[in-house]
């Protein structure tokens, strides 16, 4: 039997201020465009990534764009239960704006939106080590437990697969 589903209350939008610069929460604000633009350029396991599955990503996580005036020049994307656990993802400020303490200012507003507060796990997969150390990130304390199914090339078959 499929029963219909009850609607999900939206979460509060939260928006941060920081001279001429806005970090918001607010998924109508985000420039699905620019970002699929550097997720598709940038990354190399996203290289292939469909427009589509961005936004399905986005309508699936609580996002942080960084903006300035009307301009989206960073994104974040919180994949969470908003209890126990939250995985950091496609985070991102641009060439231009960087060295200017945005993407430590956006890690800052991350681990203080209310819904992210006391998580027992935070997971992040990145090159950048140095940044995520500064916020309490450390090396995966047990690896050999932690187990994946790499779906890598998936975008470039030119099917998202489900499993």
């Amino acid at each position: 039997m499929v029963r219909q589903a009850t609607a999900t209350p939206q979460p509060e939008i939260h928006e941060y201020h920081k001279e001429q610069f806005l970090i918001s929460t607010d998924p109508a604000r985000l420039d699905v465009n620019s970002i699929h633009a550097f997720l598709s350029q940038s990354y190399w396991e996203t290289k292939a990534i469909p427009k589509e599955i961005v936004a399905r990503s986005i309508r699936g996580s609580l996002c942080f764009g960084v903006y300035e005036g009307q301009r989206q020049v960073g994104f974040a994307r919180v994949i969470t239960d908003r209890a126990t656990f939250a995985y950091l993802c496609d985070d991102y400020i641009l060439e231009s704006y960087r060295g200017k303490g945005l993407g430590k200012w956006l890690m800052g507003c991350i681990l203080s939106h209310p819904d992210l507060r006391g998580l027992r796990r935070w997971i992040v997969v990145t090159r950048d080590v140095r940044l995520y150390e500064k916020f309490g990130f450390t090396a995966l304390k047990e690896p050999e437990t932690y187990m994946e199914i790499a779906n890598l090339g998936v975008y470039e078959k030119g099917v998202a697969a489900r499993r």
